[in-house]
């Protein structure tokens, strides 16, 4: 039998403390982050901004995984059926919270799969129209499509997008005869405004934001409560008198349900010091998107708004998914 002196029991003791506060600590291993879109997008290229600075900072890696499938259901489905340890994040945009009203079926519940940890940074979508259309502002523009109903219409970046349903909000608010023309993305959706094709567009702000400030689409009004940096000289929707029109494309961190809550606040502190950061700052700026870096509280109370707020917008609308 070996014996152990006072001082090596003391000392083995401290080390089992710390080595199983090792174990337990978070994170121990890497962490996979599932984006439920195809890769370049901008929840791809904010996921891999943010988890490059993760890593560094807590020292282990935050890698990204592309689940790109059913209008981000597929990536987001399966983040839900993760073990609630962690070790899968979800970084999720609008989508979460449009395709429960927008698909007759979603593979997640947005209220009890997840806990939502913070939301990243959010840009809204601008009303805009070709140089030629002689509206200066959202009331002339109104009273350009009423004076010829039936003959105008509006691009969209693709039928369920944030940018259709602040359309068709639009319209269903001015009861405003104003026909939705989707396109396959904002890329041929801006092109075709500035070739005078669909004079008028409902946009995301990064594919418009350029397009803007060179002059070849004129921007009316910014979807959002308060105005855009991006583009700082156009007002917003309350301010171009037509109120409650808010409607952006955010970006947040949820976790499946059941995850700790000190690894719930970790991430939240995380994310808030990154995004603080001026070269993130910049770069969130340069893809048209605003740091916002909420509370799990308050991200929790906007996705209860933001869910049914967007499935009345597409009963009332009588919008089907693609």
């Amino acid at each position: 039998m070996i014996r152990l002196s006072r001082a090596t029991a003391v000392c083995m003791l401290l080390l089992s403390i710390t080595g199983a506060h090792a174990q337990t600590g978070y994170p121990n291993r890497p962490v996979r982050v599932i984006v439920p879109f195809a890769p370049g997008g901008p929840s791809d290229v904010i996921a891999r901004l943010l988890m490059q600075k993760f890593s560094e900072n807590l020292g282990q890696q935050f890698y990204v995984e592309n689940h790109a499938g059913g209008g981000g259901n597929l990536g987001t489905a399966l983040a839900a059926r993760a073990a609630p340890d962690g070790y899968t994040i979800l970084v999720a945009s609008s989508s979460f919270m449009i395709n429960p009203g927008l698909y007759a079926k979603v593979p997640y519940d947005p209220y009890n799969d997840f806990d939502p940890v913070t939301e990243i940074a959010t840009t809204p979508n601008v009303l805009v129209v070709h140089p030629s259309v002689p509206a200066k502002t959202v009331r002339e523009l109104i009273d350009f499509v009423r004076a010829s109903p039936g003959k105008s219409s509006y691009a969209n970046p693709g039928t369920g997008t944030p940018s259709h349903l602040s359309g068709e909000m639009f319209k269903l608010a001015l009861k405003i005869d104003l026909v939705a023309v989707p396109f396959q993305g904002g890329g041929p959706m801006i092109q075709s405004v500035i070739g005078n094709h669909t004079p008028i567009a409902f946009s995301s702000m990064p594919p418009a934001a350029p397009q803007i400030k060179e002059g070849r689409i004129r921007a009316l009004a910014v979807t959002s409560a308060k105005r855009s940096v991006a583009v700082p000289d156009v007002p917003t929707m309350a301010e171009a008198g037509v109120p409650d029109q808010e409607g952006d494309t955010p970006q947040g961190i949820l976790v499946p349900k059941g995850t700790p809550r000190e690894v719930i606040d970790l991430l939240h502190r995380e994310t808030v010091k990154v995004i603080a950061l001026a070269d993130v700052q910049q770069k969130l700026a340069a893809i048209g998107f605003e740091p916002i870096g909420s509370t799990p509280a308050e991200f929790t109370a906007r996705i209860k708004v933001e869910v049914p707020k967007w499935a009345k917008v597409i009963r009332d609308a009588n919008i089907k998914p693609e």
